[in-house]
């Protein structure tokens, strides 16, 4: 998955599907900040992304566009999902601990 294919899954997510210029770039904004996060948290993110790795960018961009709304913690699937990659990572040898 690209970038591109990752911002088209967040607008139908976000139920955003023709945003505005500026409306683009912020969601693109928080693509570029869930990689981050995510890569924070130890998980190694290469582009092309897999399918998984490309939803959970996906999800975790989602959680911070919310998220500005609410003062609501990460969800429970989100960070089922980021914990799970991280395990998956580091048991295939590609962590820190393999």
């Amino acid at each position: 998955m690209t970038d591109e294919d990752i911002l088209e899954i967040l607008k139908a997510d976000l139920n955003i599907l023709s945003p505005d210029a500026t409306r683009t770039k912020q969601m693109e904004q928080y693509i570029a900040a869930a990689k981050s996060f995510i890569r924070r948290e130890g998980v190694d993110l290469t582009a092309p992304y897999s399918i998984e790795d490309g939803q959970l960018i996906e999800m975790y961009a989602a959680y911070i566009f919310r998220k500005r709304d609410s003062d609501t913690g990460m969800p429970r699937m989100l960070r089922w999902a980021l914990n799970n990659r991280i395990l998956s990572q580091n048991r295939s040898g590609t962590g820190a601990d393999g």
